[in-house]
């Protein structure tokens, strides 16, 4: 199973529609969002996606009442969650992420400080950077394939990919 793994959209929405898109083309049959959407209307683009969706709150996420209206699959962070029976933890900020809760977790999703990274081994540790790239000007995405945990980072301005 592929997975697409967004975080801080930080309400860019033609970036989260071109992360859509590349989600569409790859094959992606769920989607994980680690946090910082900011507004409803942004969750309702990723609700009508059609794809499953799973969220949690970031610390930017004011209007949580309109969120959690929008899309009852978002939750307070760290979430742990069972997929293709793989054991995922998603969380927003990477302090929240304490052994009592990611014991046992085949991957671990954060946000939070905007900055794109994977770290190999078991739990394999990824942040998908910012997707909405008001801090750093890079608007970047992953993929994830569940049965080999191989990540694909995506820079949605460029297309381009980079295979971890």
């Amino acid at each position: 199973m592929l997975i697409g793994v967004l975080s801080d959209t930080h309400d860019n929405l033609p970036k989260v529609r071109d992360a859509l898109d590349v989600f569409r083309q790859r094959g992606v049959e769920h989607v994980l969002h680690a946090g910082d959407l900011v507004a409803p209307f942004t969750m309702r683009v990723l609700v009508r996606s059609g794809l499953p969706l799973v969220a949690v709150f970031g610390n930017n996420d004011g209007e949580r009442k309109g969120l959690s209206k929008a899309c009852e699959t978002i939750y307070e962070g760290p979430h742990v969650m069972q997929l293709a029976g793989r054991r995922i933890v998603l969380a927003h900020e990477p302090e929240t992420l304490v052994p009592e809760v990611t014991a046992g977790a085949d991957l671990i999703i954060h946000g939070h400080n905007h900055i794109p990274g994977v770290e190999a081994g078991l739990p394999k540790i990824l942040n998908p950077g910012e997707c909405g790239g008001w801090l750093s000007g890079k608007c970047t995405a992953a993929v994830v394939d569940l049965a080999t945990l191989e990540v694909e980072m995506i820079d949605l301005g460029a297309q381009e990919t980079v295979i971890l």
